[in-house]
């Protein structure tokens, strides 16, 4: 069977190397006769598979010993909650709304305490990053949370909002390892893995440690406290245990590929021949500001929805899939993620120009 380009926003492309080993090994795991998704997590061969996974993500992001890795159930939508209930001491956090899931976690908060929205761009469809460096940061604040990268709109934070001393909480789900990170200037970041490192099902969390304390808010869930989940080494309940096994085995394979310096010049390379077409195209445009362009979702349209509709359904049949825009934006999407091979990027450039000559009028 012939394998399509896949330009799906998540559950995403993964590399098919890593998809190959994962098939090899499917019945017998390192001679074991059983395949990891049957293997106790309480095993030797599981908590080998376990920490080699952490170490290899220390090893890629640079994690100091003072931040906790957790791998945790419940996607980004369960942080939305487990942020506030762990972090919100004052009952006070600042949101800088930049786009749907940054909107949802914002909406989430204010069940908790006083979710103030600093910042937004929410008056332009999010098809821009506002200027955080001077914002009127909240005095009583626990922490800033932003959404780093948005999946839907295509834009991304290139610099780091000034939070004026104040924790700086991150959603990375859609940049997660796609370019190096100083983690030391966050207090919490976190993803869901199923973008840009692994199956659908987990979120990996980086935690300072002294954030982690028994002091949450009241009735916040046992499961809902990360020091649960800290002092159990992601081991408080059953983990998503075949997801951690894959995540592991795209960290290898991203260190083989070079570290995150290397994949983020590989990321700038697919998305400036995508974007220098978008550019000069007389059919299609992009829809972001410039300077605040995402490395991994591009959203384009030729300003017809019927036209976008056929381009869509042309480019599926040319074995390019998944390219139709988030439903509350519409257009196209082509998300660009690291597993994303250069020659993706290239087949939908050549087909994009090929459509643009037989409908631009």
């Amino acid at each position: 069977m012939k394998r399509v380009y896949n330009f799906s926003a998540g559950p995403a492309v993964l590399p098919e190397e890593v998809l190959k080993e994962a098939a090899a090994e499917m019945l017998d795991y390192q001679g074991t006769g059983m395949s990891v998704m049957e293997m106790s997590h309480r095993s030797k061969i599981f908590e080998g598979i376990l920490n080699e996974a952490e170490q290899d993500l220390r090893d890629l992001m640079g994690i100091p010993d003072s931040y906790k890795v957790l791998f945790l159930q419940g996607g980004a939508h369960l942080q939305f909650a487990m942020i506030p209930m762990n972090l919100m001491k004052n009952r006070s956090a600042d949101y800088i709304v930049t786009g749907q899931w940054a909107k949802k976690a914002y909406n989430e908060a204010a069940i908790y305490g006083k979710a103030n929205k600093i910042a937004s761009s929410e008056d332009e469809t999010f098809s821009y990053i506002p200027d955080c460096s001077d914002l009127p940061v909240s005095p009583d604040a626990d922490y800033v949370y932003i959404c780093e990268n948005n999946t839907i709109y295509g834009t991304k934070f290139h610099t780091l909002p000034n939070t004026k001393g104040k924790l700086l909480v991150s959603d990375v789900s859609s940049c997660f390892l796609s370019e190096p990170v100083d983690v030391t200037k966050y207090g919490l970041l976190y993803g869901g893995v199923q973008k840009n490192i692994g199956p659908a099902g987990m979120v990996i969390a980086v935690i300072r440690e002294d954030l982690i304390t028994e002091d949450t808010l009241p009735g916040t869930p046992t499961y809902m406290k990360y020091k649960i989940h800290a002092d159990a080494g992601s081991l408080y309940n059953t983990p998503n245990a075949y997801c951690i096994y894959m995540c592991g085995k795209v960290f290898k394979w991203l260190k083989k590929m070079g570290g995150l310096e290397a994949m983020k010049a590989r990321n700038e390379e697919k998305a400036s021949i995508l974007y220098d077409f978008l550019d000069e195209s007389r059919l299609f445009r992009g829809t972001v500001r410039k300077e605040d362009r995402s490395l991994m979702n591009v959203p384009f349209v030729t300003g017809s929805a019927d036209l976008d509709a056929a381009f869509v359904k042309a480019a599926a049949e040319a074995g390019l899939v998944n390219l139709k825009g988030h439903r509350s934006v519409g257009g196209m999407r082509a998300s660009i993620y690291n597993a994303m091979p250069l020659e993706g990027v290239k087949a939908l450039v050549e087909f994009m120009r090929k459509f643009e000559e037989e409908h631009h009028v």
